[in-house]
């Protein structure tokens, strides 16, 4: 039995897991960051598109 323990504390088989679940989430959290950040801008070009792509359409 205590050599089972043993085996067990010394397996390092799913640390990489760990690893890859940690950056995937620092990822995610970065890339929704930047997402706040420049939301404002791209609503309000979005906004001008729109109203130059009318007015050239409504003459």
């Amino acid at each position: 039995m205590l050599h089972t323990f043993k085996n067990f504390s010394n397996d390092e088989s799913g640390a990489v897991t760990v690893d890859w679940v940690v950056l995937t989430a620092a990822v995610v959290g970065l890339g929704l960051i930047v997402m706040t950040a420049i939301r404002p801008a791209v609503t309000g070009l979005s906004t001008n598109i729109a109203g130059t792509i009318n007015a050239a359409a409504n003459p």
